[in-house]
C-alpha cells in the first residue's frame, strides 16, 4: 500500500524512522524526491506520505511561494542530490490563497512581509477568476500549476532533465480533512490530471 494510502487508512508503517536509519543517513543523504510545499503546520509531508529520515528533501514556505532561497534549495535537490521527482504540494484552506482572494474582493492586502506572500499568490487568483474558475479548489489548482511552471521556467537544469525524460514535476492538492492528495499538474510524466472540481 502506498504511503499516502497507509496514512489515509490509519495504518502507517513509519519506515526509516529508527536509530538504524538515522545512522545510515548521517554520512550522506539520497532522497528520492524534492517536496516543495506550504509551511502550514497541518501539512506534514513526511507523516502523510509515511516516509522517514533521508526519504524526502523538503522545502516549505507560506503559500508555497518561490524566492531565490527556494529556487536554490530545489536546484540543490535536483542537481547535487539527483532527485528525479519534484513535488509541489498545496492544500485546501490555504491562508495565502484565501488572503489573495480576499485582497481581490476588498482591495486590502495584509501588512508587513505577509503582504509579499499574498502579492505573489494574487495574480494566480486573478488569472483563475478571469478564466471563470472561481471556486477555492480551482484557484488553488491554478496556483499549484503556476508554481510548477514557474519552477521549470526558473530552474534550467530541472527543465532540461524533464525535457530529457530524466525527471518529473507534479503538483498535488492535499485535503486536510480526509488526507488525500489530488494530482493537479504534471510535467515529464504521461499521466492524466484530474479536473479542478
Amino acid at each position: 500500500m502506498a504511503g499516502n494510502q497507509r496514512f489515509i487508512a490509519g495504518a502507517p508503517e513509519h519506515p526509516n524512522q529508527d536509530a538504524t536509519r538515522r545512522t545510515e543517513v548521517a554520512p550522506s543523504q539520497r532522497p528520492f524526491a524534492v517536496l516543495f510545499g506550504c509551511s502550514d503546520s497541518r501539512l506534514a509531508a513526511e507523516i502523510f506520505f509515511d516516509r522517514g529520515l533521508g526519504d524526502l528533501f523538503v522545502v516549505r514556505t507560506a503559500g508555497h511561494v518561490m524566492g531565490p532561497e527556494v529556487i536554490g534549495s530545489i536546484e540543490y535537490g535536483v542537481d547535487v542530490l539527483d532527485c528525479p521527482l519534484v513535488v509541489v504540494l498545496g492544500h485546501d484552506s490555504c491562508g495565502a490563497v484565501g488572503a489573495a482572494c480576499a485582497a481581490l474582493e476588498d482591495g486590502m492586502a495584509p501588512a508587513g512581509y505577509i503582504r509579499d506572500v499574498v502579492e505573489r499568490v494574487t495574480p494566480r487568483a486573478l488569472a483563475a477568476r478571469i478564466a471563470g474558475r472561481v471556486s477555492a479548489d480551482e484557484i488553488l489548482a491554478e496556483h499549484i500549476g503556476h508554481t510548477v511552471d514557474l519552477m521549470l521556467d526558473r530552474i534550467r537544469l530541472l527543465a532540461e532533465r524533464v525535457a530529457a525524460g530524466q525527471a518529473a514535476v507534479v503538483g498535488l492538492c492535499y485535503s486536510l480533512a480526509d488526507g488525500t492528495a489530488r494530482l493537479v499538474a504534471v510535467r515529464g510524466l504521461d499521466m492524466p490530471v484530474a479536473s479542478a472540481l
